[in-house]
């Protein structure tokens, strides 16, 4: 179909087919279809883990709201194609939709989930505990913004063979785990996904063979932030999604026009495009020491392990 991207990391920059989201999505559907099927025509031959009346609404839910997110990030896969700049960096970037369109175009999926937790009014918060904030502010706004912010905020992480899918290979099986030892329908959504992206890293892992594109990263962000609102799991949700949350404020300093793209050596590894200021996790990476696209990538997978280890720890 012509659906390609720049593999930007190697040195010849190699066209690879991108928008590798469509597999994944393909995936995760499959999975609460079945689901849903198994539970519906088996009943309870089928055990399920968590103990919920409406769970058929629940997931119906999920699967609208990823499907609409999932949807933006192919649309702005299929638009960025013929489209690539440098900047004064002499980085090459993607151009696609712009930034400021992308949280308009992703607020109609959190519509399923606001009319399905109304009137919802209690959520947990790191280091806070749980907070009444009515049975307006939760589904009208704090749903929204999770949606949206999670996301744009997976995005905002990307670019590294293996990065996006790796380090969600880390949040989904951490939640999804957390989730079946607290008897969530959580669980369902989380461990599918977890699935699902275990079948596609074969393919993305260095060297890749398949780009993910803004199909996989904003269908990530929408599977957590729907699992988690589903699961009444905003606590973890948080804690899980730390590293991107951090990733925001620190590209918010360039008004999010940094890149995360290192600028590739003769001898393979990756330095910071702004030399010693940080607006990116790559970049401290890239300034601790010579690292190479593989090696930083793990790295950011052991940073998120680290993260959702302190979930099980309980100390936020």
């Amino acid at each position: 179909m012509g659906v390609i991207g720049l593999d930007l990391h190697k040195e010849h920059k190699p066209k690879l087919p991108t928008s590798g989201g469509i597999c994944v999505a393909f995936g995760v559907l499959s999975g609460l279809l079945t689901y849903i099927g198994l539970q519906t025509y088996l009943g309870y031959a089928f055990r399920p883990i968590y103990d919920l009346e409406n769970w058929l609404v629940y997931i119906l839910a999920v699967t609208t709201t990823i499907v609409i997110v999932m949807f933006v990030g192919l649309l702005d896969d299929l638009n960025v194609k013929p489209r690539l700049v440098q900047t004064k960096e002499g980085q090459d970037i993607r151009v696609g939709i712009p930034q400021w369109l992308k949280p308009l175009l992703t607020l109609p999926a959190a519509i399923p989930l606001m009319v399905l937790q109304y009137p919802h009014m209690e959520m947990a918060i790191p280091f806070w505990g749980v907070v009444n904030v009515g049975p307006f502010l939760y589904p009208l706004l704090i749903i929204p913004v999770g949606v949206v912010g999670a996301s744009n905020a997976v995005n905002l992480l990307a670019g590294f063979n293996g990065l996006e899918a790796g380090m969600g290979i880390i949040y989904f099986l951490g939640l999804g785990v957390y989730a079946a030892l607290h008897r969530s329908i959580g669980a369902v959504v989380f461990l599918i996904a977890f699935a699902a992206l275990v079948g596609f890293i074969r393919y993305n892992v260095y060297p890749a063979r398949i780009l993910p594109g803004d199909s996989l990263t904003y269908l990530l962000g929408s599977v957590v932030a729907a699992g988690v609102i589903v699961g009444n799991m905003e606590r973890s949700g948080i804690i899980v999604m730390l590293p991107f949350i951090i990733e925001f404020f620190l590209k918010s300093l360039t008004k999010f026009k940094a890149t995360s793209i290192g600028r590739l050596r003769k001898d393979g590894k990756l330095d910071s495009p702004y030399g010693r200021r940080v607006y990116s996790w790559t970049h401290v990476l890239m300034n601790l020491g010579a690292f190479t696209e593989r090696q930083v990538t793990i790295l950011l997978i052991l940073i998120q392990l680290c993260f959702v280890i302190l979930l099980f720890l309980g100390i936020m």
